[in-house]
C-alpha cells in the first residue's frame, strides 16, 4: 500500500537494523485493516477495551490462545543475572529513549542508554525537525510569493528567491543544535551513554560494541528496545540516494527537481510537497488507494485536498501502485511504471527528474538478538499494552520492555517519549498504562492539519458495535478575529462526540497553527474530560484558541450531570 499512513506485510519484514528511536508519520499494523489512524492498532481505536482499572502487573494478554504466565525461556538464553550494573538499560537514544532516560534519573534510577550512531535517532537527525525547518522556510516562501495575501495586508515586497545550499544549511543546523542539547541533557543528569550496537543476550543481559572492536556485556534489571524504524521502500523501487531517494535523503536538499514524483499522500509526503512547490517544484502524487490523504478524517481531507493540493503546481494518480522506479542513469530521466492497485495491469509510464518514496516507515529489529528471550516479529517486535514484550509462545518476557516505532502502535516520536515514561512509571512500582487514542498527530503543511482520537467512520462503526450514538460538530476559522487579521481564514475544526454523555471521541482541525490547538482536545480526552465541563473554559480574545472555545461550545450534549468520563480507553 503506498501511502505514508498505512502498510500491509503479508511476509515478515527484514530490514537493516540500528540503535535510533525515530519520529515518523504514522505507519499501519501488520494486518490490513479498515480503520488506518496514525498507525493504531485496531485494539487502540476501542474495539478491543481495557478498562485502566486494570494493572500492568495483573494484566492479561487479549488472545485466549496465549498462556497467562510469564516466562523468558531460561534453559535455552542463559541465566538472570543476581546482581545488576545498571536499574534500567535502553537501547536506542531517539526521542523515545531520551524520553524513558530522563524520566529514570528522575526516578532515582540508575541508568544507560545504547546508540550505536548519533543521539537523537532518525527524529532529530533525518526526520521530524530538519523536515521543520524546511518547512519553516516554505511557509516564509509561499507568504513572500502571494501577492494577494501581502496586498491585503498592505505589504509590497519584490520577487522572493532562495538560496538552496542556505535552506539545507539551516535544516543541517537545527538537528545538530537539538542533537547537543539531548547529548548535553543525559550527560548532564547522570546518563551513560554507551556507544555501538546493542544485542539482546538473554535475560537482563546486553551487549554493544562497534564493529572490529571488543564488545561489552552489561547487566540490567530492566530493558527497552527503542530501535525504532526506517524508511520502508517496496520491491521494484531502486533507490539511488539522488534521483530516487527516501525522507532520509530528501531533508539534505542536495538539489531542487524541476519535477518529482511522491509515492504515497500521506504526512511524509504532503510536507514534501509542500517544501518542493514553495521551492519551485512540478509534484506528482502516486497514491495506492482511491483517494489522496486516506489516513485523515475524509471531511477534513477533501478541504485539505482543495487548499493544499489543488490550487499548486500538483497531479495525481490514485488507485495506482508504482510497481516499478528506475533511477535517472546516463541522460535519461527516472522512469515510473504505473500498475492498477487492483488489477495489476498497466496504467502508465512516467519520466521525470526525481521520485520521492514516501510510502511509511518499517521498524529497526534486524540483529536485536530478540532470538535470545525467544522473540518472534512480523515486522514490529508484539507487546502487550504495558509496552512488555511478548515470545513466541504468547508468554511475557519479563523485564523486557519495546517502546516507539519499533513496537508499530503509534508511529510518532512523542508517542514513543510517552510510552517510554509511562515504561519507566512500571518499573519503578506505579501502574500505569498509556491512552493512545489521546495521542495528537499533526501535519506541518501551510496550513496545517491536526487530529486526536477517532475519525468520524471509525467513531461510528466503534458506535454501531457499542451501542450509542455520534454527533459532530464544526466551526471554521472565518469566523476567528485573529485568523482573519491574520488574513488566514481558511480552515475547520471538527468535533465528533458522544451526545448521550458528553464523551470527546476525537477532533480534527484544519488551519492557522492546528498542530500546537490540537494539545487542548488530546488532554481533555487523556483526562476525561466531559464537553458540558470544558465549556466553561475561559480563552483569551482574541486568539486562535477561541476556535476550540467554539467548536466545544457548539456542541449539543444531552447530559446535564457534570463528571467525568468512564476511565479513558488503555491501550
Amino acid at each position: 500500500m503506498q501511502s505514508s499512513f498505512s502498510l500491509s506485510f503479508s511476509q515478515p519484514t527484514t530490514v537493516p537494523r540500528s540503535n535510533h528511536t525515530f519520529d515518523s508519520l504514522p505507519f499501519a499494523p501488520s494486518k490490513p485493516i479498515n480503520l488506518r489512524f496514525c498507525g493504531l492498532r485496531r485494539e487502540t481505536l476501542g474495539f478491543f477495551s481495557l478498562s485502566r482499572s486494570h494493572s500492568c502487573r495483573g494484566l492479561q494478554l487479549p488472545s485466549p490462545t496465549r498462556s497467562k504466565t510469564i516466562s523468558a525461556s531460561l534453559a535455552d538464553n542463559g541465566s538472570t543475572p543476581k546482581s545488576f550494573d545498571y536499574d534500567l538499560v535502553i537501547i536506542g537514544a531517539g526521542v523515545g529513549g531520551h524520553g524513558a532516560a530522563l524520566h529514570a534519573v528522575e526516578k532515582g534510577l540508575k541508568t544507560a542508554i545504547i546508540e550505536g550512531d548519533v543521539v537523537g535517532g532518525t527524529c532529530v537527525n533525518r526526520g521530524c525537525v530538519p523536515s521543520k525547518a524546511l518547512l519553516a522556510v516554505s511557509g516564509r516562501m509561499r507568504e513572500l510569493q502571494s501577492e494577494h495575501h501581502l496586498k491585503a495586508l498592505g505589504l509590497q515586497v519584490s520577487a522572493a528567491g532562495y538560496d538552496r545550499q542556505g535552506v539545507a544549511d539551516h535544516a543541517n543546523n537545527l538537528a545538530s543544535k537539538i542533537r547537543n542539547n539531548l547529548t548535553n541533557s543525559l550527560k548532564a543528569l547522570g546518563v551513560d551513554i554507551l556507544t555501538g550496537v546493542g544485542t539482546i543476550l538473554g535475560p537482563q543481559k546486553v551487549k554493544y560494541g562497534k564493529a572490529g572492536f571488543p564488545e561489552t556485556i552489561v547487566t540490567a534489571k530492566d530493558i527497552i528496545i527503542a530501535t525504532g524504524s526506517v524508511p520502508f521502500v517496496p520491491k521494484g523501487i531502486e533507490v539511488d540516494g539522488k534521483t530516487v531517494i527516501t525522507s532520509d535523503h530528501a531533508l539534505k536538499l542536495e538539489f531542487v527537481p524541476d519535477w518529482i514524483v511522491i509515492v504515497g499522500s500521506g504526512y511524509i509526503g504532503l510536507e514534501f510537497s509542500d517544501v518542493y512547490t514553495a521551492l519551485g517544484s512540478e509534484v506528482t502524487f502516486v497514491e495506492a488507494l482511491d483517494q489522496l490523504m486516506p489516513g485523515f478524517d475524509p471531511e477534513i481531507g477533501k478541504l485539505a485536498q482543495r487548499v493544499l493540493i489543488n490550487p499548486r503546481k500538483i497531479d495525481f494518480h490514485t488507485g495506482v501502485f508504482a510497481s516499478k522506479i528506475t533511477p535517472a542513469k546516463d541522460g535519461k530521466p527516472v522512469t515510473i511504471e504505473l500498475i492498477d492497485a487492483k488489477t495489476k495491469e498497466h496504467r502508465d509510464t512516467l519520466e521525470v527528474d526525481a521520485a520521492l518514496i514516501a510510502t511509511g516507515r518499517a521498524p529497526f529489529t534486524n540483529g536485536l538478538g530478540l532470538e535470545n528471550v525467544n522473540v518472534v516479529t512480523r515486522g514490529f517486535v508484539p507487546v502487550d499494552e504495558c509496552m512488555r514484550v511478548i515470545d513466541a509462545h504468547g508468554n511475557l518476557v519479563p523485564h523486557l520492555y519495546c517502546i516507539g516505532d519499533a513496537n508499530g502502535k503509534m508511529m510518532l516520536a512523542h508517542a514513543a517519549s510517552a510510552q517510554g515514561i509511562s515504561v519507566v512509571e512500571q518499573v519503578t512500582g506505579r501502574d500505569h498504562v498509556l491512552n493512545h487514542l489521546s495521542i495528537p498527530a499533526a501535519c506541518f503543511t501551510h496550513p496545517e492539519i491536526s487530529m486526536v482520537g477517532l475519525t468520524e467512520p471509525q467513531a461510528r462503526e466503534k458506535a454501531e458495535t457499542e451501542g450509542f450514538e455520534v454527533s459532530v460538530a464544526k466551526t471554521s476559522f472565518k469566523a476567528n478575529t485573529k485568523a482573519l487579521a491574520e488574513n488566514e481564514g481558511e480552515g475547520l475544526a471538527k468535533l465528533i462526540y458522544r451526545p448521550d454523555t458528553g464523551e470527546i471521541l476525537g477532533v480534527h482541525i484544519f488551519g492557522l497553527h492546528a498542530a500546537d490547538l490540537i494539545h487542548e482536545a488530546s488532554n481533555a480526552i487523556a483526562l476525561g474530560t466531559r464537553i458540558q465541563d470544558i465549556k466553561f473554559a475561559v480563552h483569551a480574545h482574541p486568539t486562535l484558541s477561541e476556535v476550540l472555545d467554539e467548536l466545544f461550545k457548539s456542541a449539543k450534549v444531552e447530559a446535564r450531570v457534570s463528571s467525568q468520563v468512564s476511565e479513558p480507553v488503555a491501550v
